[in-house]
């Protein structure tokens, strides 16, 4: 089992312990610690979005961070290949430069062909270390190129180039994207805003004129007698769970839509959820809204 997958089941067994929780104590109708049934069902939901979110926002950092570098490095082999090295030679004399987050891993490449590994197996193994989409890629295009013979710099330099015209597509894209992100970041607090003051102004009200309307039928002794004219205010808690839900349902969906909107995977939306789920029912239970 690697890391990912345990954090994930570990994720979802404390999301599972919390939330099961959270239902018996609402079936008890009863609280603990001063927590209400629905905190432990957001805490769950959040353990669940936090740890996989993390990891993979932090592995996802790790592998830009070496893909940025590699084109630098194939720069480097190209420009030794030319001056007639072979794409063993080439890549030892280039390991002594420094390539931030790829360094140690070139440097374990370059000593391996030292060592009289083959310059297939050297970056085979780098590969599997490394193991990046960018990279997987290139490395079977320079193996391939190395068996074929030919002018290895040209096609290392073709390769780093159209690496680094990728990586800018890449980063324009996102910037593009970021745009819609911020639209639905807005969105969510404007909707959280608009439950606030539903819930904190108008809905009060609403539950003290219903109350003052019923009295007033009592008082006459015509209660119920006149259609229409009653207000339901026994609904009103009901109606400020309903927006807490809907919050909670609106902070994970936007999350995880930014997180699509900015590469195509829902995983990288998992902390965009966590946040807004998080920072929105906290909001709404230090206002009293829960």
């Amino acid at each position: 089992m690697n890391k990912e997958k345990l954090i994930f089941y570990v994720s979802a067994f404390i999301a599972a312990i919390f939330i099961s929780i959270g239902i018996m104590l609402y079936l008890k109708k009863t609280n603990i610690f001063g927590l209400i049934p629905l905190d432990f069902i957001v805490i769950g939901t959040s353990a669940f979005l936090f740890g996989p979110g993390i990891y993979d926002m932090l592995h996802t950092r790790k592998i830009k961070k070496m893909e940025e570098r590699f084109p630098d490095f194939l720069r480097d082999v190209a420009e030794s290949s030319r001056f007639g090295m072979t794409l063993a030679d080439s890549i030892v004399v280039a390991s002594s430069g420094k390539y931030g987050a790829l360094t140690d891993e070139i440097k374990r490449m370059a000593s391996k062909i030292s060592w009289g590994v083959p310059v297939k197996d050297a970056l085979l193994s780098f590969n599997e270390r490394v193991k990046t989409p960018l990279i997987d890629r290139i490395t079977a295009i320079i193996i391939k190129s190395n068996e074929a013979g030919g002018n290895i710099a040209d096609v290392l330099s073709m390769v780093a180039r159209n690496a680094r015209e990728s990586q800018l597509a890449a980063k324009e894209r996102n910037i593009e994207m970021f745009t819609y992100g911020f639209v639905l970041l807005t969105s969510f607090f404007v909707f959280l805003a608009t439950i606030i003051i539903l819930n904190n102004s108008f809905l009060p009200e609403m539950g003290k004129a219903g109350m003052a309307v019923e009295e007033s039928f009592k008082k006459a002794s015509v209660a119920g007698a006149l259609p229409g004219g009653g207000i339901a205010y026994e609904y009103v808690p009901i109606i400020t769970l309903l927006f807490v839900i809907a919050t909670i349902i609106h902070g994970v969906g936007d999350g995880i839509m930014i997180g699509i909107l900015s590469d195509g995977r829902v995983k990288s939306g998992f902390v965009w959820a966590f946040v807004l789920l998080a920072s929105g029912y906290f909001i709404l239970r230090l206002l009293g809204a829960v």
